[in-house]
């Protein structure tokens, strides 16, 4: 009995496979800019092999009086893998600026992350991002900053 039992656990535990994204590239978007006001950016991500990411964002926003632009780059190391899920750990920095009534404040943005990305089965090429950490911004001062980073805000990226 105790085979068999053990046969059926080694079975289910090694039918499972991790999403592997080796030399994949996805494009989508993100807004994790600490500005004051939200900054949505073009994102890409690019895993060279099954333990690393880079990640590249950019965000322009000219409005008048109020412009934006966030360039941001961020390195992410898989720490645990499931059938459809990813959990990695990261760090980011990129350069920031924003404009207000005239008066241009630009900075930097540092972050430290563990986050994850879903893939919804049957749409195994769609990701969905979330993140929590550590940051600091200094943009108009120096701010330290907590992170919590949901799908919306912190990216949805088609792989291919």
């Amino acid at each position: 009995m105790r085979i068999v039992l053990l046969a059926l656990v080694l079975s289910v535990g090694f039918s499972a496979s991790a999403k592997d994204l080796s030399r994949r590239l996805g494009v989508g978007y993100s807004d994790q800019f600490g500005l004051r006001q939200s900054l949505p950016s073009l994102a890409a991500r690019y895993y060279p092999n099954s333990e690393y990411g880079l990640m590249g964002a950019i965000g322009v926003d000219t409005e008048e009086n109020n412009s934006r632009f966030g360039a941001q780059a961020k390195i992410v190391k898989l720490i645990f893998k499931e059938d459809n899920m990813n959990f990695y750990t990261g760090a980011g920095a990129g350069l920031v600026s924003q404009e207000n009534f005239g008066d241009n404040d630009s900075g930097f943005d540092l972050m430290g992350v563990l986050g994850g990305e879903f893939f919804l089965p049957g749409l195994e090429s769609l990701g969905f991002t979330f993140e929590g950490g550590v940051g600091v911004v200094s943009a108009d001062e120096v701010r330290f900053r907590t992170l919590a980073e949901g799908p919306f805000s912190a990216g949805i990226i088609f792989y291919f």
